[in-house]
């Protein structure tokens, strides 16, 4: 039986896969500079505008991948072509960095 996964996953499904235990990878699409006001703990960071030229030799396209930006809307543009890739696993963050910080995690930070 094969998973269907959607093109996004919410801050608290995020929170139970974190918790789990279940291997993912956390892609942080957003600029270095934006990494020292907030990051999370084990994620890769390939800046969007680097995705087209580092995702195959970087990333597993096998990989469930969750990818995370500020507010979710670099991350989903990113996920959509992933997709496009035949990386059938990748998710967008809904709401990005922003909203774990809000809802799970206030020590991230916000900015």
């Amino acid at each position: 039986m094969t998973t269907s996964f959607s093109y996004e996953i919410h801050v608290p499904e995020f929170a139970r896969l974190r918790e789990s235990g279940e291997k993912y990878t956390l892609l942080d699409v957003r600029e270095p500079s934006e990494l020292q006001m907030a990051k999370l703990p084990g994620s890769v960071n390939i800046p969007m505008g680097e995705i087209s030229m580092r995702a195959n030799g970087e990333l597993d396209p096998e990989a469930h991948i969750v990818v995370m930006c500020h507010h979710g809307v670099r991350s989903m543009n990113v996920t959509a072509f992933l997709r496009q890739q035949g990386f059938e696993k990748a998710q967008s963050l809904a709401g990005g960095i922003d909203r774990f910080a809000r809802e799970v995690d206030p020590s991230v930070g916000t900015y």
